[in-house]
C-alpha cells in the first residue's frame, strides 16, 4: 500500500516503518560522545577584556579631522575621564577639543571587536561636524569617521560631508627621524 503524505491517519492506526541498511541506528552507537581531535574551542572573554580595557586605556588621545569637503585639518585632543565596564562594553566619557571647540562626550567600545561609537555633545561645534552626529571606529579610536545625524548633500559641501579622525594614544611631539645617509 503506498503513503502518502497528504492523506489523513485516523487515530490509533499505524505507520510502517521499514529502516535503511546504508545508515544504522544502533542505540549503543548514539549514546556514545562524539569526540573531535584538534577542535578549538574559542576562550576569549569580552566581559573580562572590558573590564580590563576600562583600566588600561590610555586616558588622553591627540590626532587630528580632515573633513572630506576640503575645510582645512583640524587638532583634536581627547581626554577620558571615566571608563565603566558594562558587560562586553566599556563606556567613555570625557571632552574632546576639536581647534577651538571643547565639546563633552560620551561613547562606547565593544570589547570582542573593538568597534567605537564617540557622540560629541555639544551644540555649536566645528565646520563638518554638526550635533546629533557620531564617529565611528572600526579599530578602537584610529581610523574613525564621521557619520552625520541626517542625510547629506555631496553637491553642496557646506552641509558637510564628513571626515577622518585619526587619534593616537601619545600626545607628545616625537622629534623627526633622519635618515644616515
Amino acid at each position: 500500500m503506498p503513503f502518502l503524505l497528504a492523506m489523513d491517519l485516523p487515530a490509533g492506526s499505524q505507520v510502517p516503518f521499514q529502516t535503511n541498511p546504508q545508515l544504522p541506528l544502533d542505540p549503543i552507537q548514539l549514546a556514545v560522545p562524539l569526540e573531535l581531535k584538534e577542535l578549538e574551542v574559542e576562550s576569549f572573554d569580552p566581559v573580562a577584556r572590558a573590564a580590563e580595557l576600562a583600566e588600561s586605556l590610555p586616558r588622553q588621545w591627540c590626532g587630528t579631522f580632515e573633513p572630506f569637503d576640503g575645510n582645512p585639518t583640524v587638532d583634536v585632543t581627547l581626554d577620558i575621564t571615566q571608563m565603566t565596564a558594562m558587560g562586553q562594553m566599556v563606556d567613555l566619557r570625557g571632552t574632546m577639543t576639536l581647534g577651538s571647540v571643547t565639546t563633552p562626550v560620551q561613547g562606547n567600545v565593544h570589547a570582542k571587536s573593538d568597534q567605537l561609537d564617540l557622540i560629541p555633545l555639544a551644540d555649536p561645534l566645528i565646520a563638518g561636524v554638526e550635533p546629533g552626529g557620531v564617529f565611528l571606529g572600526l579599530q578602537m579610536f584610529s581610523p574613525t569617521s564621521w557619520q552625520a545625524p541626517r542625510l547629506i548633500n555631496v553637491a553642496d559641501p557646506s552641509t558637510g560631508v564628513g571626515g577622518r579622525l585619526a587619534m593616537t594614544a601619545s600626545c607628545q611631539e616625537e622629534p623627526p627621524v633622519q635618515p644616515l645617509w
